[in-house]
């Protein structure tokens, strides 16, 4: 196969590369590099099947020959991201996802869209099944990207039903693992930074909020599964084990074993206070499970955030 991943050097993007070459197939990444970094795939410089194009996907995309699979990544995705790049978020939400199902519908491709959970908004429901049509506040200054997202959903499902496009849907639950930014903004490497430098955890609100935490081997695991199945309806991704963030604080101080205090400071605008996906369709129609332990993967990632704080000094 011939696959373009768009934000193909970001975090879960460059994952995937490596596991499409590592298959024997054909690579073309594509990104602006406004959050992806060229370090997370310099390693494949000079592989004969992988190529990299510069390029922001909400313009025209422009590849040569026969494409056989679109997976669309593009996309700040962490807070701190697109809330510093709130016009860049809605853009290829929408401008982005419009050019690369029209490449996938020129091709005749398969296209996968990298959507969220964050599409549940703070969720009424729980744990959050693909029927759940969520809580957004769309004026809210997190609502840049949950809007981008649910209206990436609707303009792929309309390519489907009015062009016949063969699309696939992921819901993608918090999902961790090395290649992550130190300065990402979320949690998983919020936590592993500041255990790892002696500073206090930050915890925003009383820590009562919770998550789940899906490994990066075990998300890919799932896309590909996604991307090779005939499942068009939406499909959570995630890890159903739920933690409340003062407990995963506790295990970050225990892996670590820093000795860094926990702190508390305000509740941002609009956090979710609940996330937590039910993954019986993925179990159902993928029969896929995530198998990685959060204490191995969260002790990997912590060995890729020392190599990385090592290059720093």
């Amino acid at each position: 196969m011939k696959v373009l991943v768009t934000g193909g050097a970001g975090f879960i993007g460059s994952h995937l590369c490596d596991r499409f070459l590592q298959e024997g197939h054909e690579v073309i990444c594509l990104d602006n590099l406004i959050t992806g970094s060229t370090g997370n795939i310099a390693r494949l410089a000079g592989h004969p099947k992988f190529s990299f194009i510069k390029h922001d996907v909400t313009n025209y995309i422009f590849a040569e020959g026969k494409i056989d699979a679109i997976l669309h990544f593009a996309s700040p995705a962490s807070p701190v991201d697109y809330l510093q790049y709130p016009i860049q978020t809605l853009k290829v939400g929408s401008l982005g996802t419009h050019k690369a199902l029209g490449l996938a519908k020129e091709k005749k491709a398969k296209f996968l869209l990298a959507s969220t959970s964050e599409v549940y908004g703070n969720p009424l429901i729980h744990p959050q099944k693909e029927d759940y049509w969520g809580n957004v506040n769309p004026i809210g200054p997190r609502g840049v990207y949950d809007e981008a997202k649910r209206f990436a959903e609707a303009m792929t499902m309309a390519y489907h039903r009015y062009h016949g496009v063969d699309t696939r849907i992921a819901r993608i639950f918090n999902t961790y693992g090395p290649r992550m930014r130190l300065n990402d903004g979320r949690v998983v490497p919020n936590f592993i930074h500041q255990a790892l430098r002696g500073e206090d955890l930050t915890i925003y609100g009383d820590g009562s909020q919770t998550r789940s935490f899906c490994y990066i081997e075990d998300l890919v695991e799932g896309m590909v599964r996604l991307l090779f199945s005939r499942e068009i309806e939406p499909v959570n991704l995630g890890n159903p084990d739920e933690y409340s963030i003062q407990d995963f604080a506790r295990v970050i101080l225990q892996v670590t074993g820093s000795r860094s205090r926990i702190v508390y400071q305000t509740l941002p605008t609009d956090d979710p206070r609940v996330r937590k996906p039910d993954i019986s369709r993925a179990r159902a129609v993928l029969g896929w499970n995530p198998k990685v332990d959060l204490k191995d993967g969260i002790g990997k990632t912590i060995l890729y955030f020392q190599e990385k704080l090592k290059e720093e000094t």
